[in-house]
């Protein structure tokens, strides 16, 4: 990475603009070409550097419900668990975890009870017992704003 990589790090993180065009308005910013800009942002999330790049919206804010949830899954089952769980709409991401607990995933849905309708779904497609699942809804929002400060 250089150091105009991390000025697209720290521009994409901070600075990203809402507009039709938001490359176009950052490559400007950055007085570089859109197409530079573009395919560096590219390597960078084919290099495992950016994961993501998205919103974040505050679920309750529309009248929503959030969980996180987990299952415990034998290591032959993890594929076949992951489709499953996956296959949700509502199911935002899920991680693998190497614990007990082995697949994490957080469900937004209309209702607490559309949230405990899937984790049954899922459970009963998987086989699993009830204390191989965990539902376990936000009772205190903690936010932190987690920005990464990128330095070359």
């Amino acid at each position: 990475m250089d150091k105009l990589d991390y000025q697209i790090l720290e521009a994409l993180q901070n600075e990203f603009p809402l507009s039709e065009e938001p490359y176009e308005t950052l490559s400007q910013k950055l007085q570089i070409p859109r197409q530079e800009l573009w395919n560096r942002v590219v390597s960078l999330l084919d290099e495992g550097i950016i994961r993501r790049i998205g919103v974040s919206l505050d679920s309750r804010k529309f009248g929503s419900c959030s969980t996180l949830a987990a299952v415990n899954v034998g290591t032959g089952f993890v594929e076949r668990a992951t489709e499953i769980i996956n296959k949700f709409p509502e199911v935002t991401h899920s991680y693998l975890r190497s614990d007990d607990f082995n697949i994490w995933f957080t469900i937004i849905a209309s209702n607490s009870k559309r949230i405990d309708n899937i984790l049954e779904q899922i459970r009963c497609a998987l086989s699993l017992e009830k204390s191989q699942i965990l539902n376990l809804p936000m009772k205190r929002l903690f936010k932190l704003d987690a920005r990464f400060r990128v330095s070359s």
